[in-house]
């Protein structure tokens, strides 16, 4: 009798143990998890017509591949003309608000992200001319304008989407605010939210903003390790990984990395080349270990390897194949860092690309987009 209760009581506890280990055993084979890992989501760029812009939304599917939803009107104006520059079409952390710019209008546009789409919000003056880059840390959104002399421009993001201008936030770019444009490419936060970071084509410049409680300070002008820096993104900590376009000479263009922090500037790998033409655009894989470049004169993305010390080593010159005569710009991650999505300018594609964990690009298809279509965000 003993013995039968002794099994009983055994087998209970076993069935229980079992019961709450097999979710931790099959890891990401469990139904949640895989939904977790694999669920759907969207990638957005928008139309950028002087008539009227617009986001064009495409529904992601849980294996990557895209499908277009609908198009949106921002209620402003684009520049009826490519804009040279990384972060036109941003989405908040929580990817519950999508920003875009409207270049020709001289406007920002803040629609809320639903399941039945997408929802305008406000649209506001953007503080300067020709807005083509934005950044967003916390419920602060700074515009980079780069008509005129160029300037920055900062706003307070309030619960329903209202943009309201911060006092003492607009500064100017390295001119200092006069004369021409410097041609700046983007604008973005460090990660910790310290920093604004801008680079200048024209100038050879990266300008750094101290940023107090949401206001930027006056910039300080740094040289690039090499000719006209481009796009750029936060990889670990305090390292900044920057495109060379090297004014798109042929072989030549390259990519550096620095460290940058308050009072801190140093260059850590400069110009490791990518052997291709006119490298622009830099994303960051999700574990901050690779970096993408798309090429546009090769239509091609590059893949670096990031160190923890900041240093970057050229992985694959030609990691993804976007075509000849494509003109690979903006790129965008899914949030599951499984997928990357690359705007072509002249094929009018959005390429698609699994992410594999040791960096390398499989390519899984394309998907037409409207002609001009500039900026690119995923989720």
């Amino acid at each position: 009798m003993k013995t039968f209760e002794y099994a009983k009581h055994f087998g209970t506890r076993f069935i229980l143990a079992m019961a709450l280990l097999l979710p931790l055993i099959a890891g990401i084979t469990t139904p949640a998890a895989a939904d977790a890992n694999n669920s759907p989501g969207a990638v957005y760029t928008i139309t950028n017509e002087a008539g009227g812009n617009e986001v064009a939304v495409y529904q992601r599917s849980a294996n990557g591949s895209l499908t277009f939803m609908a198009a949106y009107p921002t209620g402003g104006l684009g520049s009826g003309a490519g804009l040279g520059s990384q972060g036109a079409v941003i989405l908040r952390g929580n990817g519950r608000q999508l920003f875009v710019v409207n270049a020709g209008s001289n406007q920002v546009s803040v629609f809320a992200v639903r399941e039945d789409g997408l929802h305008l919000l406000d649209v506001a003056d953007s503080g300067g001319e020709m807005p083509i880059s934005l950044t967003f840390h916390n419920d602060t959104l700074y515009v980079l304008n780069a008509g005129g002399s160029g300037n920055i421009s900062g706003f307070r993001v309030r619960e329903n989407g209202q943009l309201v201008a911060l006092d003492g936030s607009t500064q100017p770019l390295s001119n200092g605010g006069t004369g021409d444009s410097p041609q700046p490419a983007q604008i973005s936060f460090s990660l910790d939210g310290r920093l604004l970071v801008v680079t200048e084509k024209a100038t050879n410049l990266i300008d750094v903003y101290e940023v107090v409680r949401g206001i930027a300070g006056p910039p300080e002008t740094h040289s690039s390790s090499g000719m006209t820096p481009f796009g750029f993104a936060f990889a670990k900590r305090h390292d900044l990984i920057v495109s060379e376009a090297f004014g798109g000479a042929p072989g030549v263009s390259a990519v550096s990395s620095y460290n940058v922090d308050q009072g801190t500037f140093e260059v850590v790998s400069p110009s490791v080349g990518t052997t291709q033409t006119a490298a622009c655009w830099v994303i960051i894989s999700n574990n901050g270990k690779y970096a993408y470049v798309t090429n546009t004169g090769s239509g091609s993305i590059s893949s670096y390897r990031v160190e923890n010390d900041g240093t970057i080593h050229l992985l694959d010159a030609q990691a993804g194949l976007i075509g000849e005569g494509s003109s690979p710009i903006d790129m965008a991650l899914s949030n599951n860092g499984r997928f990357l999505y690359a705007l072509g300018a002249t094929s009018d594609t959005i390429s698609i690309f699994q992410v594999r964990e040791n960096g390398t690009l499989k390519s899984l298809g394309s998907i037409s987009v409207p002609a001009g279509a500039v900026g690119l965000a995923a989720r």
